[in-house]
């Protein structure tokens, strides 16, 4: 099996390549980040590797919510065009090719169950989760015109190297460690944390049961089904860490949802898989990390995109 995975350099990406590296699937990957500087919103960027791929796993976007926020013409251009035009040159170069799309949990915006399932309503509130769920509607187009295709919907991933140092899970356990004094945003907002170990390897998943002709792939979310509130995160943080630091509560932004947690039945139903790393597995695995190669290098989310 022959890939390209956009966002190669990303938390997934790079998750996902080394996994695809230590089993017999040929990868390769584009990225705004990498040496050659592909832009996935550039047709001719892909036109020279569609054609010996069997599919793509397209994971590149603006990735966060808040950077969403700050500047949403160019989440729209990265998320929501950069899209199309994977979905276009796929069409002009290879289209007996297939797609993995890598969309959110941010597309279902305020829960309206304990238990998100993937039937529930899809109502983002945010300009992240509106770029995604309009990513979803330009596959769900190209597979009523003869796409393969999967949906993704990822939860809070978490884990490696690659991550960045400000997100949830590297941030606390950054500042646990230094023993300094951690500020929460929205202490009682609950999330479904999975590691990327667990995601990557759902994805490969995902690839085979295409590669192997599947067409029926419902859209499916990759959730542990275990809600854990930012403030249970940061003490499991201060406790994995034997800190001192203290926990200080401040108010939610107005764009962040309120909290979620995935039914996991459909992607062990569909795909066989289950999460293997529990959180408190995972929170000393990143602690491990930290202290054996220090703090996660800072890189903002803009400077190569403009």
């Amino acid at each position: 099996m022959r890939l390209l995975i956009t966002g190669q350099e990303g938390l997934v990406g790079s998750a996902l390549c080394d996994l695809c590296r230590a089993t017999p699937v040929h990868v390769s990957g584009v990225d705004i980040r990498a040496a050659d500087s592909k832009d996935i919103r550039r047709t001719r960027d892909l036109k020279d590797m569609l054609p010996y791929v069997d599919g793509v796993v397209h994971l590149a976007a603006i990735s966060r919510v808040a950077w969403g926020e700050a500047d949403p013409d160019l989440c729209e251009a990265v998320n929501v065009d950069g899209t199309a035009a994977i979905l276009e040159a796929l069409r002009a170069y290879n289209p007996n090719a297939w797609l993995v799309f890598a969309s959110s949990r941010e597309v279902y915006g305020n829960p309206r169950s304990a238990q998100v399932v993937e039937s529930d309503p899809l109502d983002p509130v945010n300009t992240y989760g509106k770029s995604k769920l309009e990513g979803e509607r330009l596959v769900q187009q190209a597979q009523a015109m003869g796409l393969r295709a999967a949906i993704v919907r990822l939860s809070n991933v978490y884990g490696g190297r690659a991550d960045h140092p400000d997100r949830a899970v590297p941030a606390l356990m950054q500042r646990a460690l230094n023993g300094d004094a951690i500020e929460i945003t929205g202490g009682d907002h609950y999330f479904d944390f999975v590691h990327v170990d667990d995601v990557a390897r759902a994805l490969l998943d995902v690839c085979h049961l295409l590669h192997d002709g599947s067409e029926d792939i419902p859209p499916v979310h990759l959730t542990t089904g275990i809600a854990t509130s930012l403030a249970e995160l940061a003490q499991l943080a201060v406790t994995v860490a034997g800190s001192k630091s203290t926990v200080r509560e401040v108010a939610a932004r107005a764009f962040d949802v309120q909290g979620f947690c995935g039914d996991p039945r459909r992607a062990a139903q569909t795909l066989g898989w289950n999460p293997r790393i529990s959180l408190r597995e995972g929170i000393e695995m990143v602690a491990n990390d930290l202290r054996r190669n220090g703090p996660l290098a800072s890189a903002g989310p803009f400077e190569h995109l403009r």
